[in-house]
């Protein structure tokens, strides 16, 4: 806020008001604001009756540098519903951040500070996703239920993931999908948010979503009771906040 007052005071206008991520969003239909201090900006769009948020500013995660892009959809899935899919490097990474953290510090108990995505990794099973065999080596992930994240890869979640490995996520750069709270999330390190990068994510996330739901479907009862909470907090919403002040 005091940066925003500062550049008031002196007559500056923001460094960037991305035109082009403008004109596209209007061009979908998607909302369009930029985010507090002029430091990202926020989309809301909607699929099948379903509004989703994209923000793009400051990483919220410390395996995210420069800027990243977060996406977010209130899907009401099951609470036992607890998936994740990321790039292969990046799982390397936090497999091996997260082994010398309680290693070196002889902790026994994973702090309920950590990421979900870290303590995931040590408390459930990983996937073998029936991806393209291309791909099998650019994707990683776990999930509390084998089965049911057998079921959210389909056909067309699958070609996605095709498309991006061979595009905006071809370097692995830091990326999540995950399933959590009744929510699917997205995490992505991007630090130029172009038209086609925001358009190829979005689609690749409304995929995710749409198999979200049918893992859901294909649970049974007892896989869809409680399960013991991992939760911190996935999403703050301190740092874009629903009206960023301007």
């Amino acid at each position: 806020m005091l940066n925003a007052i500062k550049r008031w005071i002196a007559g500056d206008q923001p460094a960037n008001d991305w035109p082009e991520v403008m004109a596209w969003a209007q061009k979908q239909g998607h909302g369009f604001k930029r985010a507090k201090e002029d430091e990202g900006f926020v989309l809301d769009g909607s699929v099948a009756g379903r509004p989703w948020r994209l923000e793009w500013g400051p990483p919220q995660r410390a395996y995210i540098t420069g800027h990243e892009l977060r996406l977010r959809m209130e899907l009401q899935l099951p609470s036992g519903l607890q998936m994740l899919v990321m790039t292969r490097a990046l799982m390397e990474s936090l497999e091996r951040e997260t082994f010398e953290r309680y290693t070196e510090s002889n902790q026994t108990l994973i702090d309920v500070s950590t990421p979900e995505e870290m303590r995931w990794l040590a408390m459930f099973p990983k996937v073998n996703f029936d991806i393209p065999k291309p791909v099998r080596s650019h994707y990683a992930g776990v999930a509390a239920d084998p089965v049911a994240a057998a079921n959210w890869v389909d056909a067309e979640f699958g070609q996605q993931l095709v498309n991006a490995a061979a595009d905006v996520l071809r370097e692995q750069p830091p990326f999540v999908l995950m399933t959590l709270r009744g929510r699917v999330y997205l995490r992505l390190q991007l630090e130029e948010p172009s038209p086609a990068a925001l358009e190829q994510i979005i689609q690749l996330f409304q995929s995710a979503a749409a198999g979200a739901l049918r893992a859901a479907n294909s649970m049974t009862d007892t896989q869809n009771q409680e399960w013991p909470t991992t939760a911190s907090t996935a999403w703050h919403t301190d740092i874009m906040p629903e009206e960023p002040k301007r």
